[in-house]
């Protein structure tokens, strides 16, 4: 156990994950660099991978172009450029939020309307902090702890179980728990017990529970469960979405409540909750998580926006 409590990282020290550890170990000490130098240091990783992983510059210029039709075929390339430097800045930001002084991230991090949750915590309401898989994601949680009450945090697991415990352990560093995106009888029990839940539902998403709704005015597969999970947790739904600013650091907004969530119609409240991802979205398009398949899943008639991606290499 470390010093929080949590098993060792060094429980993975097995020939299978060797090659990640000098990764892990560089990252370390990249938290005993000044904030800038790590960052840029992070955008020029981010740099490197746009050059060497073609098929995922691929899908980020795609997402790119159909998103922003406005934009010239020059700024859809200047923007997938730039989202690879913020998924860089994001590694960086990820072992920050790990391994950095409590003070530091204070001190970087401005948040705005806690008292959005707050107004139900402190009437034993349960709140889904809703957010979404902004780049910046990873460094929020000591400034959140630092202004709400205790909250849970949703975590996906990945295919490499090193990488699935180092991300989890990132968010557990502030959170109460963490609790697997599959789990959803725990977070129901967390929002029927006034304990807040961090979740990001914008991912593309084709089993129960979703619809095809509008993501800047494209159909696209939509996870609809936040609106049951509101409804079975007497839970509201408060938006929060990271932001990285241009001068350094990283305002956090918490919105007020979305009126009116959850209703008896969750294709309504999500595409509520869409309007207000687009509206964010826009405001650091970089920094949205475009490499990831947004418009896969898509029934017939609807072509497949990644049918042909070499035009967008």
């Amino acid at each position: 156990m470390d010093d929080t409590g949590r098993p060792s990282l060094s429980r993975y020290w097995t020939p299978r994950y060797w090659l990640l550890w000098p990764g892990i170990g560089l990252l370390r000490l990249s938290c005993f660099l000044p904030y800038r130098w790590q960052i840029a240091l992070g955008k020029w990783l981010g740099r490197v991978a746009f050059r060497l992983a073609g098929k995922r510059r691929a899908i980020t210029r795609r997402n790119i172009e159909i998103c922003f039709p406005e934009l010239s075929s020059s700024q859809h390339g200047a923007t997938a450029l730039a989202h690879f430097e913020s998924l860089g800045a994001s590694i960086m930001e990820m072992a920050l939020g790990r391994w950095a002084k409590e003070e530091k991230l204070l001190a970087m991090c401005h948040v705005e309307g806690a008292e959005h949750v707050w107004k139900f915590a402190d009437q034993g309401i349960g709140v889904i902090l809703l957010s979404a898989h902004f780049t910046t994601l990873e460094i929020c949680g000591p400034a959140l702890r630092n202004c709400l009450p205790p909250f849970d945090a949703v975590y996906r697991r990945n295919k490499n179980e090193l990488i699935t415990e180092l991300l989890r352990s990132c968010r557990e560093r502030s959170a109460r728990r963490t609790i697997e995106k599959n789990d959803i009888k725990s977070m129901i029990r967390s929002l029927r017990d006034g304990v807040p839940v961090w979740y990001a539902p914008d991912q593309a998403y084709n089993r129960k529970q979703s619809a095809l709704l509008p993501f800047f005015n494209i159909e696209s597969m939509t996870n609809t469960a936040t609106s049951t999970l509101a409804r079975l947790g007497n839970a509201v739904a408060v938006p929060f979405f990271p932001r990285r600013l241009p001068e350094g650091g990283y305002a956090l907004t918490i919105l007020p409540a979305l009126q009116g969530f959850p209703s008896e119609d969750p294709v309504k409240d999500t595409a509520q909750y869409n309007a207000v991802l687009e509206q964010y979205v826009r405001a650091c398009p970089e920094q949205y998580y475009w490499v990831h398949r947004k418009f896969k899943f898509r029934p017939e008639p609807l072509p497949d926006v990644y049918a042909d991606l070499d035009a967008s290499k």
